[in-house]
């Protein structure tokens, strides 16, 4: 007959068990057991070979958590899938200032952080961890300058990050446009009538009146060349007869400057000679108007000599009606 077991060491295995379980979380899993994070998801459309859960998400090269979580969500009416990627960053690694840090973990708190971070510019991307494992890692950074995709899917009534593509999907996207564009050019309209221009081109060269103008050209440019070279004999001597003249010119105004000299020096003394007379006629002019004036003693004299002129006459007429008056004294 089998021995029954007894519940009461049963009991106290499994509380032993679990406090082993609840120090072993505890010892090899840190205090990340106990901390809040803050969840968010990002929606990639990148394919995401080598991104794992747990890849570390990085801010400017630091690591501010982990990816916790990758799916597939399809779209069954527009036959569209998505790549939610929900990551986990941890509040004591980045730390709002400007915001007053309090418990509460809402809905509308979480939207509150991540409305924040977006009008940051805060966008993820993928990038390589090392070129020889492959493995990727979501990097987090600021990029004001890309324009803010959101697929606003309501994932597990997560907050929402926009993302950026990688920079390998950047080229890609610009060559598969270059390509594009190159296909809707009508490559074989312009490569035949690259032909046609060609075939004209060379119907022209072959032409009679192509090379009759050539011809021509050929001769005009003989005819130039000997007009040219009678230029260059004839420029000898005309720049020789030119450099004559130029010396007589200037050999004549010399002369004409030698001779013209006197005349001005004559013409000058002639003109401080009549200087100098009318200096003289002046100062008669002012010593006759002296003698002339009234209460000078010549004016004086003139009326003297007026009024016994008109006395003679006085007594020459008187005389000529009474000539007996020198006898009789009257």
């Amino acid at each position: 007959m089998s021995k029954q077991a007894n519940p009461l060491a049963i009991g106290a295995f499994l509380v032993g068990a679990l406090i082993l379980l609840t120090a072993g979380v505890m010892i090899f899993g840190g205090s990340d057991f106990f901390k809040d994070k803050k969840r968010f998801v990002i929606f990639f459309d990148s394919a995401l070979n080598g991104l794992n859960v747990g890849a570390p998400v990085k801010l400017q090269g630091v690591q501010i958590g982990n990816v916790n979580e990758i799916s597939l969500v399809m779209d069954s009416a527009t036959g569209r899938i998505f790549k939610p990627v929900v990551i986990e960053i941890d509040p004591a690694l980045l730390q709002d200032l400007s915001v007053q840090q309090s418990g509460g973990h809402s809905k509308k708190q979480r939207m509150q952080d991540a409305q924040r971070l977006i009008d940051a510019g805060l966008k993820g991307r993928l990038e390589t961890q090392s070129l020889l494992t492959g493995l990727l890692y979501v990097d987090l950074n600021f990029y004001s300058d890309k324009p803010v995709n959101l697929i606003k899917l309501d994932y597990k009534n997560l907050p929402e990050l926009p993302s950026v593509p990688t920079t390998v999907d950047e080229i890609r996207n610009t060559a598969d446009e270059i390509l594009n564009r190159a296909r809707q050019l009508p490559v074989e309209e312009m490569m035949k009538n690259l032909a046609d221009t060609l075939s004209e081109m060379r119907s022209l060269l072959q032409s009679d009146d192509t090379k009759q103008s050539l011809a021509a050209l050929a001769k005009s440019l003989q005819e130039t060349q000997r007009l040219m070279a009678t230029l260059n004999n004839q420029i000898g001597p005309l720049m020789s007869n030119a450099n004559g003249a130029l010396s007589d010119t200037r050999t004549t105004l010399q002369d004409f400057n030698k001779e013209l000299l006197p005349v001005l020096k004559a013409a000058e003394q002639s003109l401080n000679a009549a200087t100098k007379v009318m200096e003289g006629s002046q100062n008669a002019l002012t010593a006759v108007e002296t003698l002339a004036a009234p209460d000078a003693q010549l004016g004086q004299a003139l009326v003297e000599m007026r009024n016994a002129a008109r006395s003679l006459k006085d007594l020459t007429e008187s005389l000529e009606r009474r000539p007996e008056s020198l006898i009789y004294g009257k």
